[in-house]
């Protein structure tokens, strides 16, 4: 993972810890405890992305058509907060679909209880800045990956910072992740 969003990642675990009580409870109180069985969707094209999922275990992944084909633009292990980000914030329909590639267990908070715990607890709207900030720095760096590196050293990195990916999630989603063919995935497998 770049240094950057571990660093990031850090501050934000650091704040949380500093919430006062009241503003716990208050998200704690909004959270729901969810299971999503393997293959099924948790938010389809067309459905406005009115939940945020924190996986708590299990893989998901983002993705969208295009021509007929999905193209995957995120994977989501524990930990990691899945949402349709442009349909989420503008509360309109999503184009991108995000999939339980495993048995996923989330906990999931609604949109409008979020936005009603932000104004009574202003440590919550720091919290929700902190994770913009987290999400826009991630997206320039897979940007500048994308752009930057060729398809051998994106699977290097993507290897580093996530070794168990190759045994967690089906080499289809992998290639279309790095924006590669399948066939170029499995040539550059083959060469290591």
């Amino acid at each position: 993972m770049n240094p950057d969003l571990v660093l990031y990642d850090s501050r934000i675990q650091q704040y949380v810890a500093t919430l006062d009580i009241a503003a716990l409870e208050a998200l704690e109180s909004i959270t729901e405890t969810k299971t999503y069985p393997k293959g099924s969707l948790m938010l389809k094209a067309g459905q406005i992305c009115r939940n945020s999922f924190e996986l708590v275990s299990g893989i998901a992944r983002k993705y969208h058509l295009h021509n007929g084909a999905e193209i995957t633009n995120e994977i989501y292990f524990e930990h990691d907060l899945a949402l349709s980000f442009g349909s989420y914030a503008l509360q309109r329909p999503s184009e991108e679909y995000i999939e339980a590639l495993t048995d996923v267990t989330a906990r999931v908070i609604h949109y409008d209880s979020f936005q009603k715990a932000k104004e009574e607890h202003p440590m919550l709207r720091q919290l929700d800045l902190m994770l913009l900030e987290y999400y826009g720095i991630w997206v320039e760096d897979r940007m500048n990956q994308m752009r930057r590196y060729s398809a051998t050293e994106r699977y290097k990195q993507l290897l580093e910072h996530t070794p168990h990916i190759i045994k967690s999630v089906p080499l289809t989603y992998i290639a279309s992740y790095l924006g590669i063919s399948l066939e170029t995935l499995s040539r550059i497998r083959s060469r290591r």
